[in-house]
């Protein structure tokens, strides 16, 4: 039986997870485009309160908020699906997501080119495509292709792995990722705005190498949404309690302990907590805030969180183009300038500002303003239709 009832703890949840994926995304403003610091020896931040305080922020933010997310964005798909059948238009369906998917990979492509080049807004609609026909199979093939797809994502994330301990063992070959990624941060420092979207634009197969990559893992935490949704995870039941206990058990202690392998001394014990660990911890952030708004309900902090959550899309955008203002030559050019503890502080006052945004956007309209002009393409291809039936 289709649930007509909002779920407010995944707009929480939302919000969370896009100011979390700022938590880790504000270190590559940060550092200009380079991400040495997710592959590099954790021993390297041991020396100073400030390394120890950044690697203790990254270890709570990188990966798990993107799982976070990535997981709500299965939920939401099945949500729309059922809403597509609870309102008699079953027709429509998937081919109207799809169309939005489209409009969702250009949105992420113009915000890749224009704005930050680890975007993910393009993944998740190649994603939603996969995953909207892959739903029409029967419930063996989509739990046989997760299986695969599990397995797949653990092999590339192993191969990775391996590479990488390897490569960065050579310091000539370690030399030359330096090097790389110095150019790459003095064309943000110091290159024009011009020179920037050309970068992205020259090297789009290689930025985009993680989007790509990621794929398999999406499609799995998109099916594990929709799973949630089917099995009645969020209903009022005592069944469903015991459940959701056992998944916060799983998410937060577990996955909290295989997490914290990225402190061990090794150059690719990041990459692999990021892929393979942090979804059981992001799990554990969903049931954490669950089991939070069902005990303390809507506090002021859970509210902020959830109009972030119902702006999301612009918030997600606009949070990026703040901190390319913020930290990029062609704005206040802070990259590279300040420790640890003022980056923690910009980020602090970005999503402040989301905060402020979305309370003060959603007085007066539905939605956030990114969505409300999506959501009106999304239904142009039967606008005409639904007005012929209005009249």
């Amino acid at each position: 039986m289709m649930n007509n009832k909002r779920i407010p703890v995944l707009d929480i949840a939302r919000g969370a997870a896009i100011l979390g994926t700022l938590g880790t995304n504000i270190w590559l403003f940060a550092y200009l485009g380079n991400y040495e610091f997710l592959l590099g020896d954790p021993s390297d931040f041991y020396g100073t309160w400030e390394g120890i305080t950044e690697l203790f922020f990254v270890f709570f933010m990188n990966g798990k908020f993107l799982g976070l997310l990535t997981i709500l964005f299965g939920i939401g798909l099945e949500i729309k699906r059922r809403s597509y059948i609870r309102n008699g238009e079953e027709r429509y369906w998937p081919w109207l997501y799809v169309w939005g998917m489209m409009l969702l990979f250009i949105d992420g492509y113009l915000h890749y080119l224009f704005v930050f080049e680890f975007d993910v807004l393009m993944s998740y609609a190649v994603t939603g495509v996969i995953v909207a026909f892959l739903l029409s199979r029967k419930p063996g093939t989509i739990k046989g292709v997760a299986i695969g797809l599990g397995a797949v994502h653990l092999v590339i994330v192993g191969l990775l792995a391996l590479m990488m301990e390897v490569i960065f063992r050579f310091e000539e070959f370690r030399a030359e990722f330096v090097a790389e990624m110095q150019a790459v941060s003095a064309v943000y420092l110091n290159g024009t705005y011009a020179d920037q979207v050309a970068m992205r634009f020259t090297d789009f197969w290689a930025m985009r190498f993680e989007a790509i990559s990621i794929i398999p893992m999406n499609i799995l935490l998109f099916l594990f949404g929709v799973y949630l949704i089917r099995s009645g995870v969020f209903a009022a039941t005592e069944e469903a309690r015991i459940r959701r206990r056992k998944m916060l058990f799983w998410g937060l202690g577990v996955g909290t302990v295989l997490n914290l392998l990225m402190f061990l001394p090794s150059y690719s014990a990041g990459i692999v907590v990021r892929y393979a660990f942090a979804p059981l911890m992001a799990l554990g952030y969903l049931m954490a805030f669950y089991w939070l708004w069902e005990k303390r309900g809507s506090g002021f902090f859970f509210r902020r969180l959830s109009e972030v959550g119902r702006t999301a899309l612009s918030c997600y955008m606009l949070q990026n183009i703040a901190a390319s203002a913020i930290f990029y030559g062609w704005g206040l050019g802070l990259g590279g300038r300040l420790n640890a503890f003022e980056v923690i502080g910009v980020w602090t006052l970005i999503c402040a500002g989301m905060m402020l945004f979305a309370h003060l956007w959603l007085k007066k309209f539905p939605t956030g303003p990114f969505e409300l002009v999506w959501r009106w393409l999304i239904r142009l291809p039967v606008r005409g239709k639904e007005q012929r039936k209005a009249a």
